[in-house]
């Protein structure tokens, strides 16, 4: 076997201004030095693209640091290693990481994380379902919205890589009911077929709260994990039960946006109705991994979680699956095949 000496890359040459397109972007190729002490070098096979990628290509304060003009991306990845000089992370080992963005990833032994696969699912659900995505909405429903038995969930982009992921969790977790919006008829369908949804919504086909509202009906609820905020996020502050709980994990619906976009103009109902808005983001959660991974896994394996995602080959064609997936291009986890 061939070792490569050389990883092709993708960078950031220009912040967007609203929607990103190619000339935000460059490709290179870059000579990889020799491996110091414990170091590897990984071929990726998958690597990730994820909506919180858009924030961190604005110079803007945030919970991590955006990205560098003219250097090279990073995100999560999964690969092989195929040279090493650690004890620890063998030639062969597959690997978690977070240099994404290009097709060979090479540093320091530490930083990468040797994982093990699940037998009948593709090497990337380590990047989905049984990743950062699958922990991401697992974290959301039980530490941040605390699920409870008999909840009303609400789950707003919830064809994405994350929403079915909550739908599922929520349905394992005991919730009555589980309703999802979507942005097509084939979404719609999805959901409810496919992922056990109970009602889902076309948010095209009309003003989301009057569709909420009638979906929801006197039921109320309790539950409402927030991926796309702006008017999903209005819409679910009037149907939310007393004491509600909103887990809210992005914001989709403002990440292009050049102008600020208005407020909800209910926010009145998180005082009278005694509702809980807490945002979160994963890094401070990782201690839930070990339970998550251990659920998930066996629902997995006892095929009460159902895995999908769209794949788009190649390393040249990243950026095309990243402005697909702002587009909603994507049914489950977006990924590029890199290997």
């Amino acid at each position: 076997m061939s070792i490569p000496d050389q990883s092709t890359q993708i960078q950031l040459v220009a912040r967007p201004e609203g929607w990103p397109t190619h000339e935000n972007f460059r490709t290179v190729v870059v000579d990889l030095p020799d491996l110091g002490p414990d170091e590897v070098r990984v071929v990726n096979d998958y690597v990730s693209v994820d909506p919180y990628m858009r924030g961190r290509m604005n110079d803007v304060k945030s919970y991590i640091a955006p990205f560098a003009l003219d250097a090279t991306m990073d995100g999560g990845a999964v690969g092989h290693v195929v040279a090493s000089t650690s004890d620890t992370v063998p030639v062969g080992a597959v690997v978690s990481h977070n240099q994404g963005w290009r097709d060979v990833a090479q540093g320091p032994a530490a930083r990468f994380r040797v994982v093990e696969e699940a037998p009948g699912l593709p090497r990337s659900a380590l990047l989905g379902i049984l990743g950062m995505t699958g922990l991401t909405a697992y974290v959301g429903l039980g530490e941040i919205a605390r699920l409870s038995m008999g909840d009303t969930v609400f789950v707003s982009g919830a064809a994405g890589a994350v929403g079915t992921a909550v739908g599922q969790i929520a349905r394992r977790k005991g919730a009555a009911r589980v309703i999802g919006s979507a942005g097509s008829a084939e979404k719609v369908a999805l959901l409810t077929e496919r992922y056990g949804f109970d009602a889902a919504i076309n948010y095209k086909d009309g003003p989301i709260r009057e569709q909420l509202a009638e979906v929801v009906g006197e039921d109320g609820v309790d539950v409402y994990f927030d991926n796309v905020g702006g008017d999903h996020l209005e819409a679910a502050l009037d149907v939310m039960n007393r004491f509600g709980r909103v887990a809210v994990c992005g914001a989709i619906a403002g990440y292009n946006d050049t102008d600020r976009t208005p407020g909800p103009d209910n926010l009145m109902n998180i005082v009278s109705r005694s509702l809980t808005l807490r945002g979160f983001t994963l890094g401070d959660h990782f201690s839930a991994q070990p339970a998550f991974e251990a659920d998930m896994r066996r629902w997995v394996a006892e095929g009460r979680i159902v895995h999908d995602e769209t794949v788009v080959e190649g390393i040249d064609h990243a950026v095309d699956a990243f402005l697909s997936m702002l587009e909603g291009g994507n049914t489950g986890k977006m990924v590029v095949k890199t290997s």
